[in-house]
């Protein structure tokens, strides 16, 4: 695609680019309140039978995963026109979806500006390393990436260590401000889930609100991994490294079922959201349908994209992700001295 192209492209998104308040106070009414209601029917349940809890908390964490979805366009500044106002509910909905409103932000937003760049990863991403570094790497950096990659790992300990630990914690180039809003963030979610303790009793609190936590982060870091994580999807070095390529080869059109795409918040047009991240989530779906170009992106199924867990690492001569036992049948190639920046959270830093 040549530089002309992408940029006739990305204007083509452009009249996408604005948010509808109506439709913005909507999403809030169909997302929080039910919410709310089914997080009081789970907690019900509890005096009927705890076979009927988990069922009702699954269903409730599809509308976590939606609050997180607003959070994240308010982080973009696409929810609202006010910054004012986005930067208020977004923490708001930052302490349900127990995610620091700033610190994800400023993180998320080196993410798209460095997604699939080889020489940029470690903030706000998967950790992916590349077949030479593996192959470079020490017995112990290898066992350490293949525990992290390890489904279980990633998708089981990942929810648990990300929302819980690892927001806790501010980086290490947070300004003032930043530091405060995780700070403020925590003592808000402590207050919340010592009133709910107080009002109902800690233990149906915790039967309830583990099972709505876990679904919702499990899902969040399943949406996040997939759509990035396709085979052969784009990589490129710095001086190679295209923003538009980045957001329409490396992201995917992850086609759900309508259900599952509005739960989700439209989420699986991540190329579209990639391309242009300032098109609110509502309008993502249509500004793929008027994008003839954005529809050749990658599409991937609810069957076809369980093939991504068996994708460990980037092969740049293939140009494709390959598994760890694909690599035992290649050569050892010559590999110079990496510049990615790790990030302290292990590269398990954002949800769809």
């Amino acid at each position: 695609m040549s530089k002309t192209k992408e940029m006739a492209l990305k204007k083509e998104v452009t009249p996408y680019e604005k948010n509808n308040l109506k439709l913005s106070i909507q999403q809030m009414i169909n997302t929080l309140i039910p919410l709310f209601l089914l997080w009081a029917a789970a907690y019900y349940s509890l005096s009927i039978s705890y076979w009927l809890t988990i069922p009702i908390a699954l269903v409730a964490s599809g509308f976590v995963l939606r609050t997180f979805i607003i959070f994240h366009d308010c982080c973009h500044g696409s929810f609202f026109k006010s910054k004012r106002a986005n930067d208020i509910l977004g923490t708001i909905t930052g302490v349900v979806t127990l995610t620091p409103y700033l610190q994800w932000k400023n993180e998320h937003s080196i993410h798209h500006a460095t997604s699939s760049n080889l020489d940029k990863r470690g903030v706000g991403d998967i950790w992916i390393m590349t077949v030479e570094e593996y192959q470079a790497a020490s017995p112990w950096a290898r066992f350490f990436y293949r525990v992290y990659r390890n489904p279980l790992v990633m998708f089981g300990i990942g929810p648990f260590y990300v929302f819980l630990v690892a927001y806790r914690f501010n980086r290490k180039a947070a300004r003032r401000k930043e530091r405060i809003n995780t700070h403020l963030t925590t003592v808000l979610i402590i207050g919340l889930y010592a009133f709910m303790c107080w009002l109902i009793g800690w233990q149906a609190f915790v039967l309830v609100q583990t099972p709505v936590f876990f679904f919702s982060g499990f899902f969040g870091i399943w949406l996040f991994y997939v759509q990035h994580q396709f085979e052969e999807t784009y990589f490129e070095h710095e001086d190679e490294w295209s923003y538009v390529k980045a957001a329409v080869e490396g992201s995917s059109y992850y086609k759900l079922p309508k259900l599952l795409q509005w739960i989700s918040g439209n989420i699986g047009f991540h190329h579209v959201h990639h391309l242009s991240p300032r098109v609110p989530n509502y309008y993502l779906e249509e500004a793929h349908n008027s994008t003839p170009p954005l529809q050749k992106a990658t599409t991937i199924t609810l069957r076809s994209s369980l093939a991504a867990l068996r994708f460990r690492l980037w092969d740049e001569e293939s140009k494709q992700f390959i598994s760890f036992k694909q690599i035992k049948s290649l050569p050892r190639k010559p590999y110079a001295q990496p510049t990615i920046r790790v990030s302290n959270q292990a590269g398990l830093t954002e949800k769809p």
